[in-house]
């Protein structure tokens, strides 16, 4: 054979070789004509394989080599969607409006047409399953904030908190594109980020088809799932310039591999390389080992690092309490010679001179004249025990200060000081003991001829009667609250043809169990695409549910999930 190529390559003739051979040279010469430009553009090989529960290197080859990762892309684009969704930015019904740029990708492609908006749920799978491009560029456009620009620099941030040195994206598909490359290590250290991150959501790299919303779409991996034990994921990705790309994720027993391969030859090379690295991986493995999660990345997009954060650290303040007033009236001035109601010695002085002779000069009390006898004045005491009650009640600013041992407080007004009567020779007087404050106009005073007796003392007194109509200017007490009644919380779901649903069952915390609902709804989505998720929090522990559901569609899910081995019951009427 390599004299007969040489004959052609010199121009020899020769005249012994038959028509037969010359056709024979003929054929080599095409088939080295169509060959030789494909080896001369093979994309560079590169494979790596970590043990995935301490991520320590089993074994690799151009490992840090920046290759062109194609489709591999796409773990980053759903590994920043997932985080969107976990930090609460987006949820999986959120709608996404598709662009023109979007819908104009080269396949692979969902078909998605501009204009349209689809729920991230279903574009997370397009990209997932069918490795769609115009789906994953929805999804950057979507969280970049209608720029895919900015949407790269979301993931080249990202690729730095996660260890990625090797790596810069340009777009989120992984088409090829100048200053768009990454590494067979950083591909695997991400696959294992995907894994230990968001293990609600790692089960849609096992899917082998999925519900896209406008269409069900088959895995492009579903070849590698099928034909190797164990094999639960990744990701494919393939380009003219990438060649044959594939990050895989296996287990068995307690050892779990993830390895990666860039530049394989064609699909079947490819599987076929994976499968002899991963044997050889599940050989050098050790069968203990302690398991070492990655440390999550500290900042999930570059804008939150741009954000500062100020986070108090002064310790609480009482509040001041509010001003409390009895009375909008201003108080009266003290006199500095009126006598003290509470001082029990000028209230003797007080009765002592009331007592005096007429002849006698009585010494000013209270710093109050004594009133003059009106003729025709025929009142009696209570009369004018009465009106001094009404002229307090009437007049309440006229409160002095330090009337607490003669004075009462009802419901927060204060009531008159109890009445003295007092005899004299000349002329017998019942009047109001004077406060300390100066009289005022319109104070009513009423005379009485009957006979009093000489001495009086103060506590003898009688009281005025208590005011029915009390007025209440505050309360100081403070209100008990009332007894919270028990919250009962019951997982019976009712109303209409969709009062049905599924109950998963008791979880210790809220967040297990919206974890379990999501991990449900990925897996069932074809059972719990239209069905609302709820935690119900009872005294046994938080209930994930399915809700707003048929009777027929929920007990075909429950049925569903049984077959898969999963606990689950039908609420319903």
């Amino acid at each position: 054979m390599t004299r007969i190529i040489e004959r052609v390559c010199t121009g020899r003739r020769d005249r012994t070789v038959s028509r037969f051979t010359k056709r024979l040279r003929a054929g080599l010469l095409v088939l080295l004509a169509c060959f030789l430009p494909f080896a001369a553009a093979a994309a560079p090989f590169a494979a790596y394989v970590m043990d995935a529960r301490s991520g320590k290197e089993i074994y690799a080859q151009n490992a840090d080599t920046r290759l062109h990762p194609a489709s591999l892309t796409k773990m980053m684009t759903l590994y920043l969607a997932f985080t969107a969704i976990e930090r609460g930015q987006v949820r999986l019904d959120t709608k996404f409006l598709v662009s023109e740029h979007a819908a104009s990708q080269p396949p692979s492609r969902l078909g998605l047409k501009p204009g349209q908006r689809i729920e991230l749920r279903y574009l997370i799978r397009a990209a997932a399953v069918k490795s769609a491009n115009d789906a994953a560029t929805t999804i950057g456009e979507g969280l970049g904030g209608g720029s895919e620009a900015v949407f790269a620099q979301q993931m080249n941030t990202m690729a730095r908190n996660l260890g990625m040195r090797n790596t810069h994206f340009a777009n989120a598909n992984g088409l090829t594109a100048s200053g768009h490359y990454s590494s067979a290590r950083d591909l695997s250290l991400l696959g294992r980020h995907l894994f230990y991150d968001f293990p609600q959501y790692y089960s849609i790299f096992s899917r082998r088809t999925a519900d896209a919303g406008i269409a069900n779409v088959a895995s492009t991996n579903r070849r590698f799932l099928e034909e190797y034990e164990g094999a639960d994921g990744i990701k494919t990705g393939y380009t003219r310039a990438a060649g044959f790309n594939l990050t895989a994720s296996a287990q068995r027993g307690n050892k779990r591999l993830i390895a990666t391969v860039l530049g394989g030859q064609s699909t079947a090379h490819r599987n076929q390389v994976m499968s002899q690295l991963l044997d050889a991986g599940f050989g050098q493995a050790p069968n203990n080992i302690k398991e070492v999660k990655p440390e999550p990345p500290q900042y999930m997009v570059e804008r939150e690092i741009k954000r500062t954060v100020q986070v108090a650290r002064a310790e609480p303040q009482p509040a001041a309490p509010a001003p409390f007033k009895i009375s909008t009236s201003a108080r009266p001035a003290q006199k500095t010679n009126s006598a003290s109601v509470a001082d029990p010695a000028a209230v003797a002085a007080a009765v002592r001179r009331a007592s005096a002779p007429a002849d006698q000069e009585v010494a000013n009390l209270g710093t109050s004249t004594r009133p003059q006898r009106r003729p025709g004045a025929t009142a009696t005491a209570s009369i004018a025990t009465k009106s001094a009650e009404v002229e307090v009640a009437a007049r309440p600013e006229s409160k002095p200060e330090g009337d607490s041992a003669a004075a009462t407080s009802t419901g927060g007004l204060t009531s008159s000081p109890r009445p003295i009567r007092r005899s004299g020779k000349a002329n017998d007087k019942v009047s109001q003991l004077d406060t300390g404050a100066t009289s005022t106009p319109g104070s009513l005073f009423v005379q009485s001829q009957e006979p009093q007796p000489e001495t009086v003392e103060l506590a003898s007194s009688m009281a005025p009667a208590r005011r029915e109509e009390s007025i209440i200017l505050a309360s100081l007490a403070t209100d008990e609250p009332a007894p919270q009644e028990a919250t009962e919380v019951v997982s019976r779901i009712s109303g209409g043809g969709k009062g049905y649903g599924v109950s998963l069952g008791l979880f210790k915390s809220r967040s297990e169990a919206e974890q379990v609902l999501v991990q449900t709804a990925l897996q069932e989505s074809a059972a719990f695409g239209n069905a609302s998720r709820r935690v119900g929090d009872t005294k046994r522990g938080f209930e994930a549910n399915f809700s707003g559901m048929t009777k027929s569609t929920a007990q075909l899910a429950c049925d569903r999930l049984h077959a898969r081995q999963q606990e689950c019951r039908v609420l319903g009427n």
